[in-house]
């Protein structure tokens, strides 16, 4: 089964790993707990005086169009991210089909989202695509794609918005406005670099854990950089159709990909509790509580909770007819 390869590659040697460093392992125990205790605290410094009657206005006083809107931006997320796995598709040059490949991705992005990248990301990646015939090591440069893919397009996105200056940080923040546009020069530097990397490196393969990984072209590193920005652009938009008329589109964007980072760091399954923490800390001052908290409301309803609805009864489908589609590809192949 794929979940027993996929172990087999990866988690055993990092739990081996873990026995030679036991202070890194406790180090970050102790950092995901902290922010498990903090992030809930902090959420509930700042709405304890809230007023809920607000935020109960805010969300009836959506407009079906706005409503209509955000649905439509969260499809095209949704099918750009489908999209990293169709361009991992020439990349690996597996023989599975777009309409195999598009419900998968699907699937594992809703589950990734709200369950962690371990559950989506990883395991129902194994699984569902060695169900339809692929091995482990190309579902593992599927993987690799997908996910620098995303996080390329996020440097991207980052160092464009925080060299530019589009967030303004709260005073008293140890990470201050200077310092966050240097960060954004160094994500720029880091695209760049793997833009050359792509171009001119002549070594392009590596061995990691037995897998075999490849550089891809610049062409292919182009896209892969236009995708990944391309839907955190989308899921930002979403928020902005959200939020009243006065919402500036880049500072929303900014305060996103921050949130998005914390909750990475956090390890907080949907990052729960830390995209509203960020947004209300940052755009306290523009918007009231309630406004932010209500268009917070209706983005994960939207992009998180009814997409993973629609995912499960996918999944279960998929693994319906997994046995004709894999019996199929073979065919395919003969």
């Amino acid at each position: 089964m794929s979940g027993a390869s996929q172990a087999s590659t990866g988690p055993d040697k990092s739990s081996a790993s873990g026995k030679h460093n036991p202070w890194l392992t406790w180090a970050k125990r102790g950092f995901t707990l902290f922010f498990f205790i903090a992030v809930p605290v902090l959420l509930f410094l700042l709405v304890r005086n809230l007023d809920w009657n607000e935020v109960a206005h805010a969300l009836e006083s959506y407009k079906a169009s706005t409503l209509a809107l955000g649905f439509l931006v969260a499809v095209g997320s949704y099918l750009t991210y489908c999209c990293f796995d169709v361009l991992a598709r020439r990349y690996t040059e597996h023989k599975l089909s777009v309409t195999q490949i598009i419900p998968v991705t699907f699937v594992c992005y809703a589950f990734n989202l709200n369950l962690s990248s371990w559950v989506g990301g990883i395991a129902l990646r194994y699984r569902l695509y060695s169900r339809l015939g692929l091995d482990v090591p190309t579902i593992t440069r599927i993987l690799s794609l997908s996910l620098i893919t995303n996080w390329l397009g996020y440097m991207l996105l980052a160092g464009f918005v925080f060299a530019g200056g589009f967030i303004d940080l709260p005073e008293g923040w140890k990470i201050g406005d200077t310092t966050l546009q240097l960060i954004g020069f160094v994500l720029l530097a880091v695209c760049f670099g793997y833009f050359l990397a792509c171009r001119f490196s002549k070594r392009r393969t590596w061995t990691i854990r037995k897998q075999k990984l490849v550089l891809p072209s610049l062409n292919q590193a182009l896209r892969q950089a236009l995708l990944g920005a391309l839907n955190w652009g989308l899921m930002a938009l979403l928020i902005f159709v959200l939020l009243p008329e006065k919402a500036f589109y880049p500072a929303v964007l900014g305060i996103l990909l921050i949130s998005s980072i914390a909750g990475v760091i956090a390890h907080i399954p949907a990052g729960l509790g830390v995209l509203e923490t960020v947004f209300i800390t940052l755009m306290q001052h523009q918007f009231s509580k309630g406004q932010l908290l209500a268009a917070l409301i209706g983005y994960r309803v939207i992009y998180f909770l009814i997409p993973l609805m629609l995912a499960v009864v996918v999944y279960l489908v998929l693994e319906k007819r997994a046995k004709a589609m894999r019996s199929k590809n073979e065919a395919r192949k003969v």
